[in-house]
């Protein structure tokens, strides 16, 4: 389905951007920490908060990352479901396609018959309708 593999596409692309995100803050996580290590900093209240603050945009990355991959395991279950439920689908409107033709073959068969084309089916043809 082609919406849903555009979705997809935009999920794995946010996520990506996500890891990205991480990646950098915990870089920046460790320069500062090596920058306080070098100048001998002592951590005070507002660093620690800082430091939190990183901990914490972390974390809600890795809980949007989650997210996405339960969103993008939802969307790979339904579109398997829907190719399943497709070749069904292709399989009884192929079935369906038999059976209209051959019922359009009987119908042809009989408006030949009763036209009188076929001289030696005459005496077992009775006018039928359908």
């Amino acid at each position: 389905m082609i919406m849903l593999d555009s979705i997809d596409e935009l999920l794995v692309h946010i996520k990506e951007v996500q890891l990205d995100v991480i990646k950098l803050s915990n870089e920046s996580l460790l320069k500062m920490s090596s920058y306080m290590e070098k100048n001998s900093l002592e951590i005070d209240e507002e660093i620690s908060t800082a430091l939190q603050y990183q901990d914490i945009i972390t974390q809600q990355l890795n809980a949007t990352i989650e997210a996405i991959d339960s969103m993008q395991k939802s969307i790979d279950i339904f579109s398997h479901a829907y190719k399943n439920d497709e070749e069904l689908a292709n399989e009884s409107i192929s079935k369906l396609k038999e059976k209209l033709n051959s019922t359009l073959q009987e119908a042809k068969d009989k408006k030949h018959r009763f036209s009188g084309k076929v001289a030696d089916d005459a005496a077992d043809d009775e006018i039928e309708f359908f």
